[in-house]
């Protein structure tokens, strides 16, 4: 049996959460077996700078941190599912991958 694993990325948690909610609607609609979302552990990208342009003064630092959050999704491969899937909006930020795997 072939199956669909949708990877779905961004900095932001509430697109990822939005759009995971839209693929649920729908398997729910259209009947399909939907594992997931599964979260994937976050990826923490932190930048450290030194705040004094100069170098004078007291060692001050600036630290910053960009987080990407990961889901995965597992569904039975229906065709009218994954057509559905292909019409979700998919909001600016938000990087999707979708690929048919044997299970």
């Amino acid at each position: 049996m072939q199956k669909a694993r949708i990877k779905l990325a961004s900095t932001d948690i509430h697109k990822i959460n939005e759009t995971c909610q839209y693929i649920k609607n729908v398997a729910d609609k259209t009947g399909v077996v939907m594992r997931g979302p599964i979260p994937l552990p976050t990826k923490k990208l932190r930048v450290t700078t030194r705040k004094s342009p100069c170098g004078d003064g007291t060692a001050t630092w600036d630290r910053y941190e960009m987080r990407v959050h990961k889901r995965l999704i597992d569904m039975g491969l229906d065709e009218r599912a994954l057509r559905l899937v292909m019409r979700v909006p998919i909001p600016p930020g938000l990087n999707i991958e979708i690929e048919m795997i044997d299970a």
